[in-house]
């Protein structure tokens, strides 16, 4: 069997920046087992699987350790892949996942991703985080993640946590979060527990950061970073029930995987 593969740095005007997902356009779904095998193969924080469906897509994500129910970036290179590669000429793809309806919409150059918003909550008694991360809390929200605020943008590209005693903690990984010097807000994301120590990019956190700080500022429109080494840029917009991710693109590798 050989299957064609095409490795996309997401949220990113160049190569090497951003943060990089495998992409696999499947004719149909392979057994969830080999699935998970080829994503640790590739070793990257996600590989993401897409199969035609009569109503769009069908799109799975794979950490090297686990399959996750929503992914931001590995999505963002998805699209890409099927506008850039498979010549999709329509202006947005649907996908269906485990996390219900997503799209993607082409505007220029920009790929902007429909998410679900998802509201953090404010933890009544905050867990012991400060001592995981290493630095000074301010508040923390528990979502899928646990969502941690500090003080300064400085704050967050200080941070050096213990990633064993993140991957103790509740939750699918811990987001830390503060407001930006040149951008609204500025975040890193850390999920050890599900294989990947620190995500360079992470659109999926925004469904939460994006409510968090619409809030807080007063405005529903705004532009993020999140501050790992390679970093990315987040265009971000809160329309309801749904947030809307914008990012760049570059397809950096294709190859063909043979099994």
């Amino acid at each position: 069997m050989q299957l064609h593969f095409h490795q996309v740095d997401a949220f990113s005007d160049r190569p090497f920046a951003g943060n990089p997902a495998m992409v696999y356009h499947l004719e149909q779904w392979l057994d969830d087992g080999l699935m998970q095998q080829i994503a640790a193969e590739h070793n990257l924080a996600e590989t993401a699987f897409v199969v035609a469906e009569a109503q769009g897509y069908r799109i799975r994500w794979f950490t090297p350790s686990t399959e996750v129910p929503l992914c931001g970036h590995a999505t963002l290179a998805t699209a890409h892949v099927l506008f850039e590669v498979y010549g999709e000429t329509a202006s947005r793809l649907d996908l269906q996942s485990r996390s219900g309806q997503l799209s993607v919409s082409r505007e220029g150059e920009h790929l902007w991703l429909d998410f679900p918003r998802i509201d953090p909550q404010p933890l009544a008694e905050p867990l012991a985080v400060a001592e995981a991360l290493g630095c000074e809390v301010q508040e923390v929200y528990q979502t899928k993640e646990l969502m941690v605020v500090l003080a300064s943008e400085q704050a967050v590209r200080d941070c050096a946590p213990n990633m064993a005693a993140l991957a103790d903690l509740p939750g699918l990984g811990v987001i830390i979060t503060a407001p930006g010097e040149q951008h609204d807000f500025v975040s890193r994301y850390f999920a050890p527990g599900i294989g990947i120590p620190e995500d360079p990019v992470t659109g999926s956190t925004h469904c939460s950061l994006i409510p968090y700080w619409a809030a807080r500022l007063g405005k529903s429109e705004l532009r993020a970073f999140q501050r790992s080494a390679r970093g990315g840029e987040l265009f971000c917009r809160l329309e309801g029930a749904r947030v809307k991710i914008g990012g760049m693109a570059r397809r950096v590798a294709s190859g063909t995987l043979m099994l």
